[in-house]
């Protein structure tokens, strides 16, 4: 291997990767409406969130975006919808809001999507400060609001929603995050020389979250007692589900505000254990609780275990925590660089991702500062912050600035962020949701080595997936949920470096299933689907 100052050299050298585009050249419109008010009310500095997903089953992925709406302190002056752009498969997009039925209602959050009653279509689940919304894909290019007769219309300020199958039955159920308790009536003052601020979640009580049970008729069970998530008082920004221990049980690491981390392991009987504090993700090395916001889990180092990201706040330095394989992570912010590089600031939507196909994970995430009046009390620290690509050179991981793109040279009020080929090329583009704005859209250049594409049908999450290209094998989990308040496109990307074929392919499918489908001599340069016991197509 090039020792990392060359590679390095390469990298500054080369191409830009990200290519910004204008709403003129993609066709979408949307512009976020945070509710901003001279009070500052909390929920209006945490969305939105952004979905990159196929919605009519076209082969091409769709976005949709979450927006406020009308609450106990928000009356909106005009209409306020979510919206849907279908990809029109020439590098344009369509809005289909209307048509499709998803506008939304209540104070729009974040947004998550999944096949809940596997009926071949992918559905779409929105949190709220109210109640949250399920839309079920009717495979016709509309969605009915399924929420009440499915059971999960209770109320409150929810933000993170991870679909997994935590009982191994084959449906995926669903846990929603919760974050402080809240309403107009217990909002907190939180002024500057008599100007009000967004205040810091340690102002707010915790509050639980939510498991529900998928009965696999179209309806759920909230099972947040019984599979003990209910019991555990946080404030939730972000969530992912993964397999921590290699036991085939998925797993569940939240991220919260101000309160520990939680990390939620799955005992196979229905109960999860939380041992955060045991597995040192729970506080800084120092004993503080931080400011979890947008999580990620991935083996970034490629010893077989999963690793865990969380993107905390300004002064904290964000989180890289390596899996040790006995339950137990240390944080490498240091050692990688991640903690240098994120010092000053507040981090959102995360995604370890391959960008330039060498088989690496890299990193994504996107940043800004949820009080946009900070710039009035602080001469450090802005409302505006970067999006930070982390190339992943020997195990460390190098800010590649300015030279990743355009938009990486400036700063926006960053949330959600979702990572999905829009334009089905093989490569990863990106789209970054801001508060108050227009989103951030962003081409890859189509700059880097060789690829496969494999789509993952029925219940995938907690498969395993390995491939050997060019002399090297790697693995990958497939996992749920992560970034903050956002879903992205449900393939894979396989970096092969060099090589024109993958030497074999190997899915190890989740329980109940647990078995194995293998392929040699797969070539390059394409996408492939695959069901349990299938062919590649």
């Amino acid at each position: 291997m090039a020792p990392a100052s060359v590679i390095l050299a390469l990298l500054l050298s080369a191409a830009a990767i990200y290519r910004t585009l204008a709403p003129s050249e993609t066709g979408i419109r949307f512009v976020h409406d945070n509710a901003v008010s001279e009070r500052r009310y909390l929920p209006e500095s945490m969305g939105p969130g952004v979905a990159i997903f196929d919605y009519d089953n076209d082969g091409w992925m769709d976005v949709y975006f979450t927006n406020s709406g009308p609450s106990d302190f928000f009356t909106p002056k005009r209409p306020l919808r979510n919206a849907l752009y279908r990809n029109n498969g020439d590098g344009t997009f369509t809005d289909v809001t209307e048509k499709a039925g998803v506008g939304g209602r209540d104070f729009g959050i974040g947004v998550s999507t999944c096949d809940y009653n596997h009926d071949g279509w992918t559905d779409l689940f929105v949190t709220n400060y109210g109640t949250n919304v399920l839309y079920r894909n009717n495979g016709d290019g509309v969605f009915s609001d399924v929420t009440r007769q499915a059971g999960l219309d209770a109320p409150g300020l929810y933000t993170a929603a991870v679909w997994f199958d935590y009982d191994n039955n084959g449906t995926e159920d669903v846990f929603v995050g919760h974050f402080v308790k809240y309403s107009k009536s217990l909002e907190r003052d939180c002024r500057y020389n008599g100007v009000p601020h967004y205040c810091y979640p340690l102002s707010y009580d915790p509050w639980p979250s939510r498991l529900y049970r998928n009965n696999g008729d179209g309806t759920f069970t909230d099972v947040s007692a019984s599979s003990g998530i209910g019991k555990h008082m946080g404030k939730v920004f972000g969530a992912v589900a993964t397999d921590i221990n290699r036991d085939g049980l998925l797993d569940l690491f939240v991220a919260n505000d101000s309160v520990a981390n939680f990390l939620f392991l799955n005992s196979g009987d229905g109960v999860f254990t939380e041992i955060g504090l045991d597995a040192g993700i729970a506080y800084s090395a120092d004993g503080a609780a931080r400011s979890g916001m947008g999580v990620d889990t991935a083996d970034f180092d490629g010893d077989g275990f999963e690793d865990l990201f969380v993107a905390n706040f300004n002064r904290e330095r964000f989180s890289i925590y390596r899996n040790r394989g006995d339950l137990t992570f240390s944080d490498e912010a240091g050692p990688t660089g991640i903690g240098t590089a994120t010092q000053m600031y507040s981090g959102w939507g995360v995604k370890f991702f391959d960008v330039d196909h060498d088989g690496d994970l890299d990193l994504i995430v996107c940043s800004g500062h949820p009080d946009d009046r900070i710039e009035e009390i602080s001469g450090t620290l802005k409302y505006r912050e970067p999006i930070l690509l982390f190339e992943n050179v020997a195990g460390k991981f190098v800010n590649l600035a300015a030279r990743a793109g355009d938009a990486f040279g400036r700063h926006f009020p960053a949330r959600g962020l979702a990572v999905g080929d829009l334009n089905n090329d093989g490569y990863p583009d990106v789209i970054v949701a801001n508060s108050g704005e227009a989103p951030v859209v962003l081409r890859h250049t189509g700059a880097g080595n060789n690829w496969i594409g494999l789509h993952l049908r029925g219940r995938a999450a907690g498969a395993r997936i390995t491939w050997s290209a060019g002399g090297v094998v790697r693995s990958r989990v497939k996992t749920a949920g992560g970034s903050y308040l956002s879903a992205h496109d449900p393939r894979e990307l396989l970096g092969l470096g060099a090589a024109t074929k993958l030497r074999w392919l190997e899915v190890r499918w989740p329980a109940p299933l647990s078995r194995v489908d293998r392929f040699e001599n797969v070539p390059a340069g394409r996408y492939y689907a695959l069901e349990p016991g299938g062919k590649l197509e």
